[in-house]
C-alpha cells in the first residue's frame, strides 16, 4: 500500500517546480485552506458557516459536475467570498485518461463554472495529484496555475480518526502552508471535528485564513 506524507518533503517540491505547493515565500501568517470535491449539501454549507465564524477565507476546488447538480451551494460560496478552482468535470484520473480527454474535461468544468460567475482566477488542481507532463504543459499554455498542497488533513482517509486528522494539519502548518480538506461525503466525519479546531487554533495564534488568486 502507497503512504502518502501528511507533510509534503521539499525533495518532491523540488521535482515538480511548476506546481505551487505552498506560500512560505510571501512570509506572512497567513494559512491556506483548500476544499476538494464539493460543492455537497449540507458539508459544503457546514464548511461555510465554520469559515463565517472566523472571518476566513479559502479556496474550494470544485467539481463541475457537483456544480451543475447543486448550483445553489456552489453560489454560496462564490457570495462568501472565497476563491474557486477547477477540480475537473468528473474528478479524472490523469493516468487513466489521454491528455485530450483530459483537457477536454477540465474545459466542461470551466464552463460550467463559467455559467454561474466571472471568475477570473485560473487555479485548478488535479483529482489525487495525479498530472503528466503533456497534461501540465497544456494547462499551462492555457493559463492554468496548478495548486498543489504543503499539507494533507487526510480526512478522506478511513484509517485516520478525528483527533490525527486535526493533528496532521496542526502539528504539520505553518505560515504560508496551503492544506488540504475535503467537502464530500466520504471526509465528512473528520472534517466536521478536525475544521472547527483547526481555525481556533490558527486563530489563537495570530494567524489568518486566506483565499488563493491566480498569480
Amino acid at each position: 500500500m502507497k503512504i502518502i506524507p501528511t507533510k509534503t518533503p521539499d525533495s518532491i517540491k523540488l521535482l515538480f517546480p511548476n506546481y505551487v505547493w505552498d506560500f512560505y515565500a510571501k512570509k506572512e501568517r497567513k494559512i491556506y485552506l483548500t476544499f476538494d470535491d464539493g460543492p455537497i449539501p449540507i458539508i459544503t454549507e457546514f464548511v461555510l458557516n465554520q469559515l463565517e465564524q472566523y472571518n476566513a477565507k479559502a479556496t474550494f476546488f470544485c467539481i463541475g459536475e457537483n456544480i451543475k447538480k447543486h448550483p445553489e451551494i456552489f453560489k454560496k460560496i462564490i457570495t462568501a467570498g472565497h476563491a474557486i478552482g477547477n477540480h475537473t468535470m468528473n474528478h479524472l484520473k490523469a493516468r487513466k485518461n489521454n491528455t485530450t480527454t483530459y483537457i477536454e474535461n477540465v474545459a466542461h468544468c470551466d464552463k460550467e463554472i463559467k455559467q454561474h460567475t466571472d471568475c477570473k482566477n485560473k487555479l485548478f488542481r488535479p483529482p489525487y495529484g495525479q498530472l503528466s507532463k503533456s497534461k501540465l504543459t497544456t494547462l499551462r499554455k492555457l493559463g492554468y496555475q496548478i495548486i498543489l498542497w504543503d499539507v494533507l488533513s487526510k480526512d478522506w482517509d478511513k484509517d485516520t480518526s478525528n483527533e490525527e486528522c486535526a493533528s496532521n494539519v496542526i502539528n504539520n502548518s505553518k505560515s504560508g502552508s496551503i492544506i488540504v480538506f475535503h467537502d464530500s461525503i466520504k471526509a465528512s466525519e473528520n472534517l466536521k471535528f478536525a475544521l472547527p479546531k483547526v481555525l481556533a487554533y490558527f486563530t489563537e495564534k495570530g494567524y489568518i485564513f486566506d483565499k488563493i488568486t491566480s498569480s
